[in-house]
């Protein structure tokens, strides 16, 4: 159940990262979910564990990992369609 858990709020961090860009992440929410995790990871590496958790994710560096990883997949998104 945890897992499962877990899943949802790297979707919803993805989500939230895609709304304070503007952008929006291929795939839907497979995308949001993966964006968030990443994002988690990432952020937890550059930032450190602080702030509030749910499911084991910290929520301030995981949304700042997934605005960095949705910027940088929309930077490629955008040079591969030109």
């Amino acid at each position: 159940m945890s897992f499962i858990f877990y899943l949802i709020v790297g979707g919803i961090i993805g989500w939230i990262a895609g709304l304070i860009l503007g952008k929006d992440i291929p795939d839907g929410i497979i995308g949001n979910i993966i964006a968030g995790i990443i994002g988690a990871w990432l952020g937890g590496l550059l930032l450190g564990d602080f702030g509030p958790t749910i499911a084991g994710i910290a929520l301030i560096p995981a949304l700042i990992g997934a605005v960095i990883v949705v910027f940088i997949v929309s930077l490629i998104l955008r040079s591969i369609r030109k």
